[in-house]
């Protein structure tokens, strides 16, 4: 995504609603971290998360300010709106946190209310703690959901992304099955995804495929390797489409050959779980009831142990590793659903002792009155 993306003025919309969620918290500015937040926020779609990087937002009409490596200036400058907009590093190696100081204390902030996000997989134990040495008392919170939790409900644009992200991942799974045949590694089947998913206008995906046969059909998140398909194998595939940062993801069992009747069972008990799930879908309802629509089926069934993950959670933009948004339908959640939000259904089934598992994954928009599939690709099992 880049700041040509959307309007200006939805980006403005959204540096307002921020600004507010700020001053609710009683804060005076908030530190961002999260490359998903300074994306939504600015357009930008630079590689910067790798190293240190934020974005300071004060509740007031302030100007926005972001820290970044010196590396990544061109790209800010003409792909991001940025009030303000300071570097470290270039030429020779710069200690990020000393240009961090200098701008906190141009700014005042160890003598205001800050908050900063903390979240996973962006933010270096060690930078973090340097941070947090350097407001000492003007650091009174870290909202790390403030930002995520205003973005879970889509705009009209941002659901447009989406439909255009779920459109590629249908193509590829058609390259995905025209592919699969004895004879072929999971390597090989894979670059027949990713060419399509490149060749269709998407980017990489935030996170890698999944994609297991055989004896490794029991393994929830394996990556494809060289392994040579046989006929009979079972499997799973797994994979995101991303057009500019908008994920849509897609899974499917498949079978080389007629299926056995173990594997058509467990098929058949993992789509009844999905269906359940999805047919709860719809605002205003907490996001444990279509949660628990799944588990009941699946335990039911007699599987209940080997549900090993969430039946589902929101899809946001992504930066590697992770797509996934703070929205959960899984036990102890406090969620509620709400028309727009984009969300994966995926109650699974995987059981190592059988070298079997299944996991039939859909993305689905909430609405007033229940949930539209993103996906048109079918959503049986797939037999080549």
């Amino acid at each position: 995504m880049s700041k040509l993306d959307f309007p200006r003025a939805e980006f403005d919309d959204r540096l307002k609603r921020v600004r507010e969620a700020i001053a609710r918290t009683e804060l005076d500015w908030l530190i961002l971290f999260h490359p998903v937040s300074i994306h939504w926020l600015t357009g930008s779609d630079a590689k910067s998360y790798q190293a240190f990087q934020c974005l300071m937002v004060s509740a007031e009409s302030r100007p926005t300010v972001m820290l970044t490596r010196e590396s990544e200036r061109n790209e800010f400058e003409d792909d991001a709106w940025i009030d303000e907009l300071e570097t470290w590093g270039g030429s020779e190696p710069q200690d990020p946190l000393e240009v961090f100081g200098d701008i906190a204390n141009k700014l005042g902030l160890q003598g205001k209310r800050v908050g900063i996000e903390v979240p996973a997989y962006y933010l270096h134990p060690h930078h973090y703690e340097k941070v947090k040495l350097f407001l000492g008392r003007a650091l009174v919170a870290e909202p790390t959901g403030l930002v995520p939790h205003l973005k879970l409900v889509k705009s009209p644009r941002e659901i447009e992304l989406v439909r255009k992200a779920g459109a590629i991942a249908d193509e590829a799974m058609r390259s995905f099955t025209a592919a699969l045949q004895p004879g072929r590694s999971e390597l090989q089947v894979a670059a027949e995804v990713y060419r399509t998913l490149l060749a269709e206008g998407s980017g990489l995906p935030a996170s890698t495929m999944n994609l297991v046969s055989g004896k490794r059909a029991g393994f929830s998140h394996g990556a494809p390797t060289e392994r040579i398909l046989q006929h009979g194998d079972a499997g799973n595939v797994e994979y995101g489409a991303a057009y500019k940062r908008y994920t849509a993801t897609i899974g499917r069992q498949f079978c080389l050959g007629a299926p056995s009747r173990r594997v058509q069972h467990l098929y058949d008990v993992v789509r009844a779980a999905a269906d359940a799930c999805i047919a709860e879908i719809r605002d205003g309802v907490p996001a444990i009831v279509p949660h628990e629509a799944a588990k009941r089926v699946i335990a039911e069934a007699g599987f209940d142990r080997y549900r090993i993950h969430t039946s589902g959670y929101g899809i946001a933009p992504g930066f590697p590793p992770s797509w996934g948004e703070p929205l959960n339908m899984f036990g102890g959640t406090t969620d509620v659903l709400k028309a727009g939000m984009v969300i994966s259904v995926e109650p699974p089934v995987f059981i190592g002792s059988e070298h079997l598992g299944a996991r039939i994954i859909d993305n689905v928009l909430v609405t007033e009155n229940g949930a539209e599939l993103l996906g048109r690709f079918p959503r049986e099992l797939v037999v080549a």
